[in-house]
């Protein structure tokens, strides 16, 4: 019997309200792989210790600056070191991660202008994950 792909992914696109705005980005299939039990949701902001609602964040010269200027580089990697740790334990395999934030953004982050310009990019979270060999989907 072949073994089913386990996933950890962005808590916000399970319909959880944790964006730094307090809304999420829902999306209907990531729902139902947490329904099934394939899935299981993480905010890594949160549990890196960073509230819900929070200033926006974005990377600028390697570190995690909230819009006013609050470096949260710690709380990030807290909050990445943390996701880690639930991917092994559950036994996760791949990520379904939100697109180009700061922290779940594969391949594409917001450029650190808080303008909404993109560069090429990992988030915190997904640099560490692709360290452990975990696959990383963005989902818009």
């Amino acid at each position: 019997m072949e073994k089913e792909t386990k996933y950890i992914v962005s808590a916000c696109l399970a319909g959880l309200e944790c964006r730094y705005d307090c809304q999420s980005k829902e999306r209907q299939f990531v729902v139902e792989l947490v329904q099934k039990g394939l899935a299981t949701p993480v905010c890594p902001e949160q549990l890196g210790g960073l509230s819900t609602p929070r200033d926006p964040a974005e990377i600028v010269n390697g570190k995690v600056l909230s819009i006013k200027g609050k470096d949260v580089t710690f709380e990030y990697e807290k909050g990445a070191s943390e996701a880690l740790k639930i991917a092994k334990l559950t036994g996760a395999t791949k990520a379904l991660l939100k697109s180009k934030s700061p922290m779940c953004g594969h391949g594409e982050i917001y450029d650190g202008t808080y303008s909404g310009q993109t560069i090429k990019g990992e988030g915190v979270l997904s640099t560490l994950l692709l360290k452990n060999n975990i696959e990383i989907e963005s989902v818009e």
